[in-house]
């Protein structure tokens, strides 16, 4: 099966759960609201994560960003995937915050685990390059990271990010080629690639 095909069945499948999930919550029945807090709570914490930077705060983002969903829901449209639309809510409310808090960490910080049979020489690697990685991301402008994180961290597709931040899809596409530019020459300065 072709990947386009594969993803467009994924993604109408997701479509209709969530649209019944929706209707159902309208209706009444929070149990389906939970079903979609389960179903985008990881997607909302990553997010949340690349904002505030610590638990306590990326918690409190989540129940936030639930409960304004779940007082909106009524106004949910269903023209686009209902992961996108609570996406989109999820980013204004971060951004709100993060105007007020003038910060905004990348989750690339995250992004390099290390695995258990890594030797000391590949830990110490690993450390070099993420330290690399998250100083070079640093100096990118905002934008560049918000669309890369979304694009890289959280497969979030160009069309989905472009109806989340309001940035046209050319651009999104722009500031990802940017940051990967930015972030290949820093890299090769340190001598990392």
């Amino acid at each position: 099966m072709n990947i386009s095909v594969a993803w467009n069945n994924e993604h109408a499948a997701a479509y209709k759960r969530d649209a019944e999930l929706v209707k159902q919550t309208l209706k009444g029945d929070n149990a389906s609201f939970a079903q979609l807090m389960s179903l985008y709570k990881k997607r909302i914490f990553s997010l949340g994560m690349s904002f505030f930077k610590n638990s306590d705060d990326t918690e409190d983002f989540i129940q936030d960003v639930f409960l304004k969903a779940y007082t909106k829901l009524a106004s949910f449209r269903k023209e686009s995937l209902f992961s996108t639309w609570l996406t989109r809510i999820a980013y204004n409310q971060a951004i709100n915050a993060v105007n007020r808090r003038k910060e905004y960490v990348s989750i690339a910080d995250e992004s390099i685990i290390e695995y258990e049979g890594d030797t000391p020489e590949e830990v110490q690697i690993k450390k070099i390059t993420k330290a690399a990685i998250r100083d070079a991301i640093k100096e990118l402008p905002k934008n560049y990271t918000v669309c890369l994180d979304m694009y890289f961290f959280l497969d979030i597709p160009y069309n989905e990010i472009s109806e989340i931040t309001g940035f046209p899809i050319n651009t999104i596409k722009s500031h990802i080629f940017r940051a990967k530019k930015i972030l290949r020459d820093k890299l090769a300065d340190e001598g990392l690639i």
